[in-house]
């Protein structure tokens, strides 16, 4: 067989009667295998009858075909039975993080950072449907037009949603964030220049000391690989429960418990929320509370765990600036119900989120910790903030790539000296100042 690494398209390795002949195969080949079956036994021995069979047709065939096509149409049809058809190959690739179906013939991908248009395509919108059916019925739901949205995850941990229409006007769409098997360590963070190493000092500080930390940022912009970066900063010793809607983290700490939401069932029952996984963790006896994204009303919860003795807390959420985030907070305690007063409210998440750190996906590309701030207190009705690294954006260079420096801003913050009688020594000299300027 012929390795994915080998080509980007095997579509554009075969000429058109080829294609014809792909097709052809695989329809006979479904006539003697029945799908339902194949998805009852093993996958090994599923994939070797396929080829069996598909190797028996292509022997009896009357045109002949060179072995290195054969190969790739045998290929081919194992992914149209057993995985996403034209879009296997692009989950192969590595470097893809997302996939974006919009309809059969007009698929994009993003490659390190920019969108790009993919080469691949489905025969037509039935045949797009067949995969989004394949998808869906592996974890027990579906999708039609009594329920024309749904979410679900593949085998190797990667979201899908997909929709279709009528609430999809140009025909069915898919879109899949990739699971990244290889984790980024801090070490390439600063090579690719996406923070610098006071940076990491100071927030490596924060986990150890225990400081409830916030990461805020917009879609694709690297929360997630953050957060398990400064998960692997809590100690081994320490209770760790993990919080997600998709189950994407990856922490290496022995005594971990991953918790997962579940959607309702075709009936509309069962569902299990982030805020029921949030009220069920207190009950567990945890050291850390790691929530993968805060979304809606278990923020009151996860503020309150905060304020009652479970410090240490992680947490990602959406968001344009440290600022922003903390509205988004605001917001998704009022819309959850809670009858509070808004003072209430602020200083409720004054009092629990420690330090924010903001992530940006640059236009570039890049990836960026553009933002680290501390949240100090309560000045009237206002929460105070204060920033203490920043990224300084000068402009664009001659290739279009987004200049600029990391630089410490001179503040010095308040929890400093929390560090220090935990023992953490977090020298001065990262904030820009001398040791005889602060204390």
């Amino acid at each position: 067989m012929l390795d994915d690494a080998h080509f980007e398209d095997p579509y554009q390795l075969l000429t058109s009667e080829d294609v014809d002949t792909k097709q052809e195969i695989f329809n006979k080949v479904l006539d003697l295998l029945d799908p339902s079956v194949l998805e009852t036994i093993e996958d090994d021995i599923a994939r070797q009858q396929i080829m069996e069979c598909c190797r028996r047709l292509l022997e009896e065939y009357p045109r002949p075909i060179n072995l290195p096509t054969r190969q790739i149409i045998v290929k081919l049809v194992l992914d149209e039975i057993l995985g996403l058809g034209p879009l296997e190959v692009l989950m192969a690739d590595p470097t893809i993080a997302d996939i974006l179906v919009n309809n059969y013939d007009n698929i994009y991908v993003e490659r390190r950072g920019k969108l790009e248009r993919a080469a691949v395509r489905f025969y037509d919108n039935k045949h797009l449907m067949s995969i989004i059916d394949r998808i869906v019925s592996r974890i027990g739901r579906r999708v039609d037009e009594s329920s024309p949205m749904v979410d679900a995850r593949l085998a190797d941990g990667s979201r899908v949603n997909a929709i279709i229409p009528p609430l999809a006007l140009d025909g069915p769409s898919i879109s899949i964030r990739r699971f990244t098997v290889e984790k980024l360590d801090v070490a390439q963070l600063i090579e690719y220049g996406s923070m610098t190493e006071d940076m990491d000092t100071l927030i490596k500080a924060a986990v150890r000391g225990k400081l409830n930390v916030l990461i805020s940022g917009g879609t694709g912009s690297g929360k997630t690989t953050l957060l398990n970066i400064l998960s692997g900063y809590i100690p081994s010793d320490e209770r760790i429960i993990t919080i997600e809607d998709s189950a994407e983290l990856q922490l290496q700490q022995p005594h971990t418990v991953r918790l997962e939401t579940r959607p309702a069932n075709i009936e509309g029952r069962g569902e299990v929320t982030q805020r029921d996984l949030v009220k069920n963790s207190l009950r567990m006896r945890p050291d850390r509370i790691v929530i993968g994204e805060v979304r809606g009303a278990e923020a009151i919860d996860m503020l309150a765990a905060m304020n009652t003795g479970h410090e240490g807390s992680l947490a990602t959420l959406h968001a344009n600036s440290p600022r922003d985030a903390l509205g988004r907070l605001e917001n998704m305690i009022c819309m959850g119900g809670f009858d509070m007063p808004l003072r209430n409210i602020r200083a409720q998440i004054a009092s629990a989120i420690d330090l924010v750190v903001q992530t940006q996906r640059l236009e570039d590309g890049s990836r960026r910790l553009i933002s680290i701030q501390e949240v100090t207190g309560m000045e009237g009705e206002t929460i105070t903030m204060s920033e203490i690294f920043l990224f300084d954006r000068q402009g664009l260079d001659e290739h279009h790539k987004v200049r600029g420096q990391f630089r410490a801003t001179g503040v010095v913050p308040l929890f400093q000296r929390k560090l220090v009688a935990k023992g953490l020594e977090v020298p001065h000299r990262i904030y820009g100042v001398d040791a005889s300027e602060t204390f």
